[in-house]
């Protein structure tokens, strides 16, 4: 838009970049918050890491941001995506973070299938809206967590009154939060 001398649309389309780039930043740092101020040690289990459901893109994918911004913090990231490649996922984050592909092995394994991805982690981040995610054993996923368990729907695709039925602390974005009655039992 610049180079067409269109200053206005230019600006404009800077100001929604920027409002993206905000939103991706509070959504991790909301992540943290919740997790009792420090992800440092914890495992967490990411769904999703293409930009949108049905595809392997990964260009200007939130969670690529969220997960270096976690991984900054600490965490053991277990990401699990149905079509992006393992490859492009461990390429993507060392291009974000600045790592080696050998430091990030350290920080982020990938994962062949949900289950696998969420077993033994403090909470779940959904970063794309992909249709096996709202359809998944969350009772069986509870039961493999460490407790408490935490969900972060940041695509507004899970049934949030049955995840808290089941004693997970659900916390989303773009929305009114979820009352949660298992908030206050942390084990710290």
């Amino acid at each position: 838009a610049e180079s067409l001398k269109l200053e206005p649309v230019a600006q404009y389309w800077l100001q929604v970049i920027k409002i993206n780039d905000w939103q991706r930043e509070r959504f991790a740092q909301m992540i943290v918050q919740e997790l009792f101020g420090s992800v440092s040690g914890k495992k967490i289990a990411i769904f999703g890491f293409a930009f949108k459901k049905d595809t392997a893109d990964t260009r200007e994918s939130s969670s690529i941001y969220v997960c270096r911004y976690l991984i900054d913090e600490g965490a053991t990231l277990h990401i699990y995506d149905p079509k992006v490649t393992s490859d492009r996922i461990i390429l993507d984050l060392s291009k974000q973070t600045g790592s080696t592909k050998r430091d990030l092995n350290d920080h982020a394994q990938i994962a062949n299938e949900p289950y696998e991805a969420a077993k033994d982690s403090h909470a779940i981040v959904v970063c794309t809206e992909w249709d096996e995610f709202a359809k998944l054993d969350y009772e069986l996923i509870y039961s493999t967590m460490q407790k408490p368990s935490f969900i972060f729907d940041g695509r507004l695709i899970l049934n949030h009154d049955h995840l808290i039925s089941i004693g997970f602390n659900v916390f989303c974005f773009g929305k009114k939060p979820p009352e949660n009655q298992f908030i206050n039992q942390s084990p710290f």
